[in-house]
């Protein structure tokens, strides 16, 4: 608004600055015209003037202000049929001896003018720019009347000099306006938004694990949201662990029965079946429930300490395979999500790849854009097409796969899902076993 406003106000000014001395400058000819008709006489049909004027300008050549007076026409040049203002001038000042400002464009805009109107035109004479007002007058000589117009001319270069220095003079008072007031704004903003600045931050810390909830002290007008906020924190809190507490009873509620149940001798092997069935269902249900999932209020995690401890507690389970892990790792990532949903998902995969592979693993993690990418690869015989198509089907279990590629892909893959990520389960062209490839769109 203060771009658009203080322009417009500047353009408004200097219009009506130029109208007012328009109308001054109107007003200063007017004057010396009849500063002139106030010594003119006329005797016998002739006009007759002053040597010199009181105006001392009149009476230097070149003064840059000149008068001349246009009459009647002449019988005689009438008879010639030759009418040009020339032709008409009775009188001239004597700063117009000198030199000859009356051309064409002078006579074509001076037409005759009814007696007592006036006329103020602006106007280039000889290539330079000039004012002119004329007003139109009758002197009365006995019963005959004698009609003249006075002139009187004056240089614009003042004029033009002076608008141009006020125009000079306006912008850079206004570009200098603006900037104060453009500065005095932004200090105001950066004051009244502070606060907003301040939750935003906050609210940004509290998405990647910086922190619980909001702390900062906020005015009136976000008090009461910043308390609803820290509230849906603690109740989201408290309710997931209320949850997975709940769950985690039910699953010692429901084993209880089902070690009773195996430890029957008498059981039958259908029986048996049905109860190992249940017990891996259990497992694998609880398992995903428990996962966070998807949530507005998801706390992120650094990556690379999960992974640390993670890799630690598998080269401590394989030691003995001699195997090689290759981690390629840059940055710091963040996973918004939570610390035991990521365990998850790299341990049952980077557990099948161990089992899978024959010499070499790689793990590949890294911040693409908006995306968290980990790729897992392995040497092993890898996984075939059809078996990638029916791991990808919703519903569709892992347990009858090859060694290596159990049933800890079904929770991955329901895991990826609760979190609207993606898997995919190619070959890796670099070691030539199985390559499972998620992706997390982790959105500022």
């Amino acid at each position: 608004m203060v771009v658009i406003i203080l322009p417009t106000i500047a353009l408004i000014i200097m219009n009506s600055f130029e109208k007012h001395m328009m109308r001054s400058i109107e007003n200063e000819l007017s004057a010396y015209s009849y500063s002139i008709l106030a010594v003119a006489e006329v005797e016998q049909v002739n006009l007759v003037m002053p040597e010199a004027l009181i105006e001392n300008q009149f009476n230097v050549s070149d003064s840059g202000l000149y008068a001349f007076i246009s009459g009647p026409i002449n019988h005689e040049i009438k008879a010639t049929s030759e009418v040009k203002l020339e032709n008409t001038i009775l009188w001239r000042s004597q700063s117009l001896l000198t030199i000859n400002i009356i051309d064409e464009k002078l006579s074509k805009k001076l037409v005759p003018l009814a007696t007592g109107a006036k006329s103020f035109l602006s106007l280039e004479i000889n290539g330079s720019p000039h004012f002119i007002y004329s007003y139109a007058v009758s002197f009365t000589e006995g019963a005959d009347n004698f009609p003249i117009t006075v002139h009187i001319i004056r240089d614009k270069q003042a004029f033009t000099q002076l608008i141009s220095n006020f125009k000079q003079q306006l912008w850079l008072g206004l570009a200098i306006l603006m900037v104060i007031i453009l500065l005095l704004q932004l200090v105001w903003l950066m004051w009244t938004l502070k606060p907003l600045s301040t939750l935003a931050h906050e609210i940004k810390a509290v998405e990647q694990g910086r922190a619980e909830k909001l702390t900062s002290l906020y005015p009136v007008e976000l008090a009461k949201l910043t308390t609803q906020l820290n509230q849906l924190l603690v109740t989201e809190q408290k309710q997931r662990q209320r949850y997975r507490n709940a769950l985690s009873d039910l699953a010692h509620s429901l084993k209880t029965p089902l070690a009773v149940l195996q430890a029957q001798r008498a059981i039958s092997a259908v029986n048996q079946e049905q109860i190992n069935r249940i017990n891996s269902t259990i497992e694998h249900q609880l398992k995903r429930a428990q996962s966070a999932g998807h949530s507005s209020w998801l706390l992120g995690i650094e990556v690379k300490p999960v992974v640390d401890k993670l890799l630690n507690t598998l080269a401590k389970i394989y030691q003995g395979d001699h195997k090689e892990l290759t981690l390629n790792f840059t940055g710091k990532i963040t996973f918004k999500g939570d610390e035991a949903d990521l365990l998850e998902l790299l341990g049952n995969l980077l557990d099948n790849a161990y089992k899978a592979a024959k010499s070499t693993i790689k793990l590949t993690i890294s911040q693409q854009d908006d995306a968290l990418i980990m790729c897992i690869e392995d040497d092993g015989v890898g996984i075939k097409e059809q078996q990638i198509t029916q791991i990808l089907e919703r519903g569709v279990r892992a347990d009858t796969y090859e060694a290596g590629h159990g049933v800890g892909l079904a929770i991955v893959r329901d895991l990826v899902a609760s979190y609207q990520g993606e898997m995919h389960i190619g070959t890796s062209e670099v070691l030539g076993g199985a390559k499972f490839t998620l992706s997390f769109i982790h959105k500022a």
